[in-house]
């Protein structure tokens, strides 16, 4: 364990573990992030000058990702293509509990850092590679941003509709699922480690692909079982129905899922129309997704005729799963956003304050906070870089 004079708490459980992260943009960030937030000293190794590129995609002269994704974070600015850079890094990694990397596979080793050097460095050191495709493979060299998997997974594939093109979505998708899956795979890893005496290296294969193919659910199953693939449909399900969202009467609209019976037969007597479950088009589970289309007609009929918090007051008095679809301006003052404080003020480098997501979670009641804000470029070299890395603190 490193850092061992730094307070391990219940909103800083990972307060005694130290990462190196060399990764940039997405995947590796959320990683990392997800470890900062739980108290983890993360140490940013930048190039020169111009730093991760997720410095680079900003809002109104912000580096708005940067700033939510690198709070809690250390920055160092390396130039790995020094052997004085490289040594720096191999004193850094002498501390490190964790590296987080996502080059092209075999980068690592050109830089004179195979898994025998990374062991003689650091006994022990869990290493999270990151790639498109996986280490190995005939992918394996292939560029691999998020867009290109997102689109051969399977998800673009069924998301949209069938009359229109398949559709991307609007955010890192890939990259984020698999920095969410690399933080639990890093602390099973360092659990692991920590039950045994002289533990080995231990490598992880994390690809952007296979954590979102994974979560697509049961389609190679569904496939073999009926040798069809999954339909777009825009917002209705292929497994229940209803399903959807449907418009109000003042231009809003409202998302529904009743596929339990029960619910269904409430909103059935709801709208007016008791005898729904013995009519024969909505009298099984089958039936009704063979007619969507006319369960559709039925609520949309209904729903036109009310305003949006007069829908949510039809849905909520018997009980029917139903909610308003919201973006961010609705989100920021939303009375349950604002009850749960999901959203917290953070200061931005040029002294501009704006909302960033508070850790999406409780531990004993409590947030873990943010510690500190996105770092400048190199911020933490004095402290990383002139003192010895198993004594920083």
């Amino acid at each position: 364990m490193n850092d061992s004079s730094r307070k391990i708490s219940s909103g800083q459980p990972l307060a005694d573990l130290r990462v190196v992260d060399l990764s940039r943009l997405v995947s590796g960030n959320m990683l990392t992030h997800v470890l900062a937030d739980l108290g983890a000293a993360v140490v940013k190794v930048e190039p020169p000058r111009k730093g991760d590129e997720l410095r680079a995609w900003q809002r109104g002269g912000m580096s708005t990702y940067w700033l939510a994704y690198s709070r809690n974070k250390d920055s160092v600015e390396l130039n790995l293509r020094t052997e004085g850079g490289m040594e720096d890094l191999r004193k850094l990694l002498a501390g490190a509990d964790i590296l987080v990397e996502n080059f092209r596979p075999g980068t690592l080793e050109k830089m004179g850092l195979d898994r025998t050097t990374l062991q003689a460095i650091r006994p022990g050191l869990v290493v999270v590679r990151i790639s498109g495709w996986g280490q190995t493979g005939q992918y394996a060299g292939k560029g691999g941003f998020g867009s290109l998997i997102e689109a051969m997974s399977g998800f673009a594939a069924m998301n949209g509709y069938s009359d229109r093109p398949p559709v991307l979505p609007p955010f890192a998708m890939a990259d984020s699922v698999a920095g969410i899956y690399g933080a639990a795979l890093a602390l099973a890893a360092v659990h692991r480690r920590n039950a045994q005496s002289n533990a080995p290296l231990q490598e992880i294969d994390l690809s952007l692909f296979e954590p979102l193919f994974s979560i697509l659910g049961p389609q190679a199953a569904e496939f073999q079982l009926t040798r069809k693939t999954t339909p777009r449909s825009g917002s209705r399900s292929p497994t229940h129905a209803p399903r959807n969202v449907y418009r109000t009467k003042d231009e809003k609209w409202v998302a529904l899922s009743a596929g339990m019976e029960g619910t269904l037969a409430r909103l059935f007597d709801g709208v007016g129309y008791p005898e729904g479950l013995q009519d024969p088009r909505f009298a099984t589970h089958e039936a009704r997704l063979a007619n969507i289309d006319a369960l559709d007609d039925i609520i949309q009929g209904h729903l036109a005729k009310l305003t949006l918090d007069e829908a949510l007051e039809f849905f909520a008095s018997r009980d029917i799963t139903a909610g308003p679809v919201c973006d961010i301006e609705d989100l920021i003052d939303h009375p349950y956003v604002v009850e749960r404080e999901l959203l917290v003020e953070q200061q931005a480098p040029d002294g501009r304050t704006v909302l960033v997501h508070a850790a999406p979670y409780r531990i004993d009641g409590e947030r873990p906070p943010i510690r500190r804000c996105a770092p400048t470029l190199g911020q933490d070299n004095e402290r990383w870089l002139n003192s010895r890395p198993d004594m920083a603190t």
